[in-house]
């Protein structure tokens, strides 16, 4: 028990004699599960909401409202006091997380969906047909598809995140492993400081995937700018 990092335990162990390297290796699925379902849950709602708003101005004012009301409430204390009323599942983090992470997707599709929706084009689309929903599906939504992506990347970093955080605080699902819980059964057995390796390689294994993430997206920017396509 509580032994360091070696050649049979390349993470060293936990307070039970576990692989600390297993754990991490395994509870990498959970983490991943929780980002990707969590950031797509979001980035649906929320492009939804931002398309309508930016077409339907009337609807634009209610929908800001929103979004500003939601954006400015204390989102970790709102997620574990929810998290806690439900109860500990891994389906509780994922919509808790998705639940605060839309409003910002949100905002950042709204703003070039304003854009795009008083391009000429559209105005034009507008003579062919009466129907929003052809408009919206054939040329609206192609438009920020690229800023979509980015989205995608940006609330799976979060995602990941607020899932440990709520793991950490033992409020994650008590059935599955994930880097959250590997942190928060290293603080019950009261072994953070004294075992220095359970504390750092689940929160390097956070690090590397949000880095991996926002790295993913510079990359996207990048590739999507003219200039570097011009070169």
């Amino acid at each position: 028990m509580l032994r360091p990092p070696s050649g049979d335990h390349w993470f060293g162990t936990d307070a039970l004699g576990r692989d600390v390297f297993s754990e991490v290796i395994w509870g990498t699925q959970q983490s991943v599960l929780v980002a990707v379902a969590a950031s797509v849950i979001a980035i649906v709602f929320g492009t939804i909401i931002a398309v309508l708003g930016a077409y339907f101005r009337r609807l634009d004012s209610v929908i800001s409202v929103i979004v500003d009301m939601t954006l400015s409430l204390p989102v970790l204390p709102l997620m574990i006091l929810i998290a806690a009323l439900v109860g500990p599942s891994t389906s509780t983090i994922i919509f808790v997380v998705a639940a605060f992470s839309w409003p910002e997707v949100t905002r950042l599709v709204r703003s070039q969906a304003l854009t795009v929706v008083g391009l000429p084009y559209v105005d034009a689309s507008r003579l062919m047909t009466t129907s929003p929903v052809w408009i919206i599906t054939r040329h609206v939504l192609p438009a920020v598809t690229p800023v979509v992506v980015v989205s995608v990347v940006v609330t799976a970093s979060r995602a990941v995140l607020s899932a440990a955080g709520l793991a950490f605080l033992g409020l994650g699902d008590p059935t599955t492993w994930s880097w959250g819980r590997i942190l928060y059964e290293a603080q019950q057995a009261g072994a953070m400081v004294s075992a220095w390796w359970l504390t750092l390689f689940p929160s390097i294994a956070i690090l590397i995937l949000v880095l991996s993430a926002t790295l993913l997206s510079i990359a996207y920017n990048d590739a999507r700018n003219p200039r570097h396509l011009a070169r």
